[in-house]
């Protein structure tokens, strides 16, 4: 993302676009100087413009004309509004390619086509492509796992500065923009379950008479070594689960009132029930 004319404007500078800037500067992936912000809190902006020496602004639309890579980090239900403001300031118009990257939760790509598309001819439109993410809380420590579609008018190049910006924190894997109601429910919220998980276990050797601080750390080594162990191997989860399954031994024990309660039924359900909210929103 070194090359010239190249800035990247956040619109909306919350906890996620503070993970990407955080990321790609760490990485290497981008300058400071090359890196904009915008958001309603000053103070916010102050912040990151002293942390991390980007360059803020209080205006959405000079943001958008600033830069040729958007990243659309506003709430869901602030979108509308702040595209709005773009789309309805008396120059506005596409002369040079841009990329909007959105990685707000619900907003369709068609939605975003239906504001920014609306005054634009197909020349325009071609130059202003739009890819859809939704990423994970883990990209807050470079582990994140994102999942991205892209509207018609993005090129490979498009996709490939995409995915260059999301690998910086973690992973990413291009999909049909219909797969992200299943990338929503399985990665987006899914760090969400494994706290859950964890939590149980901690209670429970709390219950047991562990120290707290031993029952976190017991729990937290055990899904690093677990995951660890499913990335390295390439072993499937279940053969795994099999494999530290002594007939007659303790896992066993557990498992059985895990199978009893239908732990597993109901993991399933709670996905399912993820993504059907995450169309809902949609």
């Amino acid at each position: 993302m070194d090359a010239p004319n190249i800035n990247i404007g956040f619109i909306g500078a919350g906890n996620m676009a503070e993970a990407i800037i955080g990321a790609m500067l760490k990485t290497d992936s981008a300058k400071s100087e090359i890196i904009f912000a915008s958001d309603v809190s000053e103070d916010r902006i102050k912040f990151l413009e002293k942390k991390y020496q980007i360059k803020g602004t209080g205006s959405n639309a000079e943001l958008f004309d600033q830069c040729s890579i958007i990243v659309l980090s506003v709430k869901p239900q602030q979108m509308r509004d702040v595209l709005n403001e773009i789309v309805t300031k008396k120059d506005f118009s596409i002369k040079e390619r841009k990329l909007v990257i959105s990685i707000a939760a619900g907003i369709t790509i068609q939605k975003l086509e239906d504001i920014l598309y609306t005054q634009l001819d197909e020349a325009s439109r071609a130059m202003l492509p739009i890819i859809r993410v939704m990423p994970n809380t883990p990209a807050l420590v470079l582990s994140g796992m994102s999942g991205m579609a892209s509207n018609e008018n993005a090129d490979e190049f498009d996709i490939a500065t995409a995915e260059n910006i999301l690998k910086s924190m973690g992973d990413v894997i291009v999909f049909d923009e219909a797969s992200l109601d299943a990338v929503t429910a399985v990665s987006g919220s899914g760090p969400a379950y494994v706290f859950y998980f964890a939590e149980s276990m901690i209670d429970a050797g709390i219950k047991l008479g562990l120290d707290p601080k031993d029952a976190v750390f017991l729990a937290t080594r055990t899904f690093n070594g677990a995951v660890k162990l499913l990335e390295e191997t390439g072993e499937a989860a279940d053969v795994l689960r099999k494999k530290v399954t002594s007939p007659g031994g303790t896992t066993e024990a557990a498992l059985k009132v895990m199978e009893e309660a239908q732990v597993k039924d109901s993991i399933i359900d709670a996905v399912f029930a993820a993504a059907k909210r995450s169309k809902e929103l949609s």
